[in-house]
């Protein structure tokens, strides 16, 4: 999925979505999924816009960090990364993800999850995804699994191996 453009078969009100890498030359992309981020993550000590912004500037493997986006027309509407683990060879994680308020309840983050996966299983042979959510059930129906019986701040952390 690196240079393609992927449209989301969905009921968007508002125009067809499209899912694609955020790139590098980019810069309006960038700061609109910064803005996203932003807003999306109340917690500006953990994240603030200085370090979203420079969370978002791809690194090369070992590693790396990718980014995903989706667009509404010309708007982006949906942001989600997949970084390397650089505590543990072989994994993965899934973060920054968030959609803009009034874009929700369209599947785009159903959507930029499932691009994220999909493009980690093209780029690796094996490996372990981990990510951690509130939302348990959904990532279940992926294939993931819980880890632990601890919850963090209403997260649990959950692992997909493949």
């Amino acid at each position: 999925m690196e240079g393609r453009e992927n449209a989301i078969k969905t009921d968007a009100p508002n125009g067809e979505l499209h899912l694609s890498t955020l790139h590098a030359a980019d810069q309006p992309a960038r700061e609109a999924a910064a803005r996203i981020l932003h807003e999306a993550f109340a917690d500006p000590d953990r994240y603030g816009l200085e370090r979203i912004v420079e969370q978002l500037q791809p690194t090369a493997p070992p590693f790396y960090r990718h980014f995903f986006i989706c667009r509404q027309q010309d708007e982006v509407v949906g942001v989600g990364g997949i970084k390397a683990a650089d505590w543990a060879s072989d994994t993965h994680i899934l973060y920054l993800s968030a959609v803009a308020e009034h874009a929700r309840g369209q599947g785009i983050a159903r959507a930029l999850i499932a691009a994220r996966i999909a493009w980690v299983m093209e780029n690796f042979p094996h490996g372990r995804v981990l990510v951690s959510t509130a939302r348990t059930r959904r990532f279940a129906r992926l294939g993931f699994r819980l880890m632990g019986k601890r919850e963090a701040g209403g997260r649990r952390l959950m692992l997909l191996e493949f």
